[in-house]
């Protein structure tokens, strides 16, 4: 697992106009694994009764170990919160209030509750890998270190309000106390406190510990994509509802103009917004199907959209960063 340097520097100035190849080779790996999943599911390979005991050990284990490390070995040193940290932490919070106070709309169109959920993970979670092997490939380093910023500052408030809000809702009689138990009780939540409390603490792992949760870590993302691969319902791919196909357009096109926008508003300026707009047009994380699946959400949905968007974002990206390029330049 590669280390980010957390520094927040200019993204260097070389050309970014057909970013398709780049995007292309990044995004295949993902989709390729998805439909992995899809194969091994109904191929007489595996028995049905593996593929519960693999999302939970991906829950548990895998996601886990994978954000703890990411965490335990960022350089924090000269971290500037400045604008850009600002911005895409207002373009988080914005975005769970809209949907929550569209809530009743959801419902008066016969959204469920769990249907719900999976709107608000879909939408506001990103895939902060496929952005950090897009960010590396079309900036170099330089842009690989503001997309490690940006996901320094999101993946913590992105997993604590999905966990809150879907304990919220769909806990048969929520109270504080069993709220407050899930939440802080949450392995992914826990991962990325307890990565941080290294980092600061001054006590370095031991090296063959960080070894074993660095190849547990890379581990996760391979298994996350072919679950979700072995939970799709192709049908439901092919003719989506529309509810999916709402959810697709919101995270690939919606979620990067609000992005841009609020950090323009910020000051945000030159290469650095187009690094901010690709953090937000890249699909869903895979990881949340696995949470919808333990808090009750709606997973198969969630499996749809993350496939729909996964293969849509083949032609948003690169319309997201071109029309960026503009914006940056004012």
């Amino acid at each position: 697992m590669r280390q980010s340097r957390m520094r927040l520097a200019a993204v260097p100035s070389h050309h970014y106009a057909g970013p398709m190849v780049p995007i292309f080779e990044s995004t295949l790996p993902i989709f390729l694994l998805v439909v992995l999943g899809v194969v091994l599911k109904r191929a007489p390979l595996v028995d049905r009764s593996v593929w519960q005991g693999l999302e939970e050990i991906g829950y548990y284990v895998l996601f886990p170990s994978l954000l703890f490390l990411t965490f335990y070995r960022a350089d924090f040193s000269g971290l500037a919160l400045g604008s850009i940290a600002a911005g895409c932490l207002t373009t988080v919070v914005v975005l769970f209030l809209v949907l929550v106070i569209a809530l009743p709309l959801f419902r008066a169109r016969g959204i469920s509750l769990p249907e719900f959920t999976t709107v608000l993970q879909t939408v506001t979670r990103w895939n902060a890998f496929v952005a950090l092997a897009i960010g590396d490939k079309l900036f170099g380093e330089s842009g690989l270190t503001v997309m490690a910023l940006i996901m320094a500052i999101v993946v913590v408030p992105i997993n604590f309000g999905n966990t809150a809000l879907m304990v919220w809702y769909l806990s048969p009689s929520p109270n504080f106390g069993a709220f407050a138990r899930r939440i802080w009780s949450n392995p992914l939540i826990l991962a990325c406190c307890a990565g941080l409390a290294m980092r600061y603490s001054g006590v370095a792992l031991y090296p063959p510990i960080e070894q074993a949760i660095d190849l547990m870590a890379s581990a996760a993302l391979g298994l996350g994509m072919i679950v979700v691969g072995a939970a799709l319902r192709i049908r439901d791919t092919v003719r989506p509802r529309l509810l999916s196909v709402l959810c697709t357009f919101g995270k690939l096109l919606a979620y990067p103009l609000v992005a841009t926008a609020i950090c323009w508003v910020f000051g945000v300026r030159g290469e650095a917004l187009v690094v901010v707009a690709l953090f937000g047009s890249v699909p869903t994380a895979m990881n949340g199907y696995l949470l919808a699946r333990q808090l009750g959400g709606d997973a198969p949905l969630y499996a749809t959209i993350a496939t729909l968007q996964t293969a849509a974002s083949f032609l948003t990206i690169p319309l997201v960063l071109y029309l960026a390029s503009y914006a940056a330049s004012g």
